[in-house]
């Protein structure tokens, strides 16, 4: 594995403007409530299979200390669960960007996000296997 454990480094985190953008305007999207899922495959190798970005909205959310709770609770959800999506990247060789979009106008608990990242993990694998 790229990372050791349960890690989250800086090197994970999708940080290039340009890939964002990118990400945004051709990637692929599904939505598994409450959250919206945009990934693209990346041609360039980098040194980890995936680059991760959370966006929680500023309109939906006014209080930073509110979308700040969010985008943790969604980045440990992520972190927790990461394991399974890593063997097939590496397998196949596949670098990807995924983008996590908070959607609901109310904050949910972290059991619910959890289970929600999961489910959109293993949507994501089926969608990449079938690619």
């Amino acid at each position: 594995m790229a990372s050791s454990g349960f890690s989250f480094p800086k090197k994970e985190k999708l940080c290039s403007q340009k890939v964002i953008e990118t990400l945004f305007a051709s990637g692929h999207s599904f939505i598994k409530y409450p959250l919206r899922v945009v990934f693209m495959i990346q041609e360039d190798q980098t040194d980890t299979p995936v680059k991760v970005l959370v966006s929680v909205s500023k309109r939906r959310f006014k209080r930073a200390y509110k979308r700040n709770l969010l985008k943790r609770r969604i980045r440990e959800a992520y972190r927790l669960n990461k394991y399974t999506l890593f063997p097939l990247l590496e397998k196949n060789s596949v670098n990807i960007a995924i983008a996590f979009v908070y959607l609901p106008t109310e904050i949910l608990p972290f059991s619910e996000i959890e289970k929600t990242a999961k489910a959109t993990l293993e949507s994501l694998i089926t969608k990449l296997s079938l690619e």
